[in-house]
């Protein structure tokens, strides 16, 4: 089945984000040599689409940069390998592939994203020059070759602070379908929050991509402008673990009603978010963390990275024990030991 055959029966890649979906942001399998580890490659995107996920985010800061350099070689296969396993899955699944760079990369990287069947790339500016008139003309580029989602990324792995007016003029763009908000700053969610009611557009969906709110997003109704926005979904590293349990997450959220349950589970969840993305040093182990969670669940075999100095950084294997251990409703350990053979294999 092609990518976009069952994605058009749904509305296409805008109707099916407006939808409200679990997107997880798709990690690296490497071998010990620091080689693709294809098997496992297809294993992890057969675990996402297995627990549910209603869509895969590849080539994105999870799935490490690195792989597009020219001694790497990977970003090609990688996006192909995801490209076979969402075919297979026989249902509709939104393909997004992660864009950066500079425009003439950027551009490149939006026409391979297309060639593979892609639906839409997520944007990132952190590599971007210039003014955000600059990144506008960048924006406006890219969407000429492949619909957008944008992306807020916070400062503190490589973003840049965003005007409101930015994210205003960005949604003039008519091929942007989503905003992924993830600069784990309330002011400057409020900021595209805003843009988006004062846009006029009902027809770009709010994801979220701040880790440290992830279920005050979801149940979150903000009144802003005379309209009432939700966040629909996630585009997230951290449910690049633990997806199925992420996927029941958000049907829990859709309600919008957080009561005392839900209002526990969301600190829970940002206490995860804490230990496996190395928030007390600076999230220098996010990529090792989840890399770790998926090695203790046999989904992958190690935890390397490309680049040698990435790993755990101290205590935070300790870190990923206890919140385990506190809770395991979140984890799923248990759907993922009965399947692994097979997604290993198949």
């Amino acid at each position: 089945m092609e990518l976009s055959e069952a994605l058009d029966r749904d509305g296409g890649v805008r109707g099916w984000l407006a939808r409200g979906q679990v997107i997880p942001a798709h990690p690296l399998a490497l071998t010990s040599a620091r080689t693709l580890d294809e098997r496992r490659q297809r294993a992890l995107s057969r675990y996402y689409l297995a627990a549910g996920a209603g869509g895969l985010a590849v080539g994105v800061h999870t799935t490490q940069f690195a792989i597009r350099d020219s001694s790497v070689g990977l970003f090609r296969p990688v996006l192909e390998l995801a490209a076979e396993e969402i075919a297979r899955a026989g249902r509709p699944v939104a393909a997004i592939g992660g864009i950066c760079g500079p425009t003439g990369q950027a551009v490149a990287e939006a026409a391979l994203l297309r060639e593979l069947g892609y639906h839409a790339g997520l944007l990132s500016l952190a590599a971007v020059a210039g003014d955000e008139a600059a990144l506008l003309d960048h924006c406006r580029a890219v969407a000429e070759v492949i619909p957008l989602v944008g992306f807020y990324l916070q400062p503190a792995v490589g973003g840049r602070i965003l005007s409101h007016a930015f994210w205003r003029r960005f949604l003039e763009t008519p091929e942007v379908v989503a905003i992924k908000v993830a600069p784990f700053n309330r002011y400057q969610t409020l900021d595209v929050v805003r843009a988006v009611a004062l846009s006029g557009r009902d027809d770009v969906s709010l994801y979220t991509g701040n880790d440290d709110s992830i279920v005050t997003d979801l149940v979150t109704s903000f009144a802003v402008e005379g309209k009432s926005l939700r966040f629909v979904g996630g585009l997230l590293g951290h449910w690049a673990v633990d997806t199925q349990a992420a996927v029941a997450l958000l049907e829990r959220c859709r309600p919008g009603r957080a009561d005392d349950a839900l209002l526990s589970t969301a600190v829970a969840v940002t206490d995860c978010n804490s230990a496996y993305f190395d928030a007390p040093h600076g999230f220098r182990g996010c990529i090792a963390g989840l890399h770790e969670v998926l090695r203790r669940q046999g989904l992958l075999e190690g935890i390397w990275c490309l680049d040698e100095r990435e790993g755990l950084s101290p205590g935070q294997s300790a870190e990923i024990d206890r919140v385990r251990r506190a809770r395991p409703d979140l984890c799923d350990d248990a759907f993922i030991a009965a399947h692994c053979d097979a997604w290993l294999s198949g």
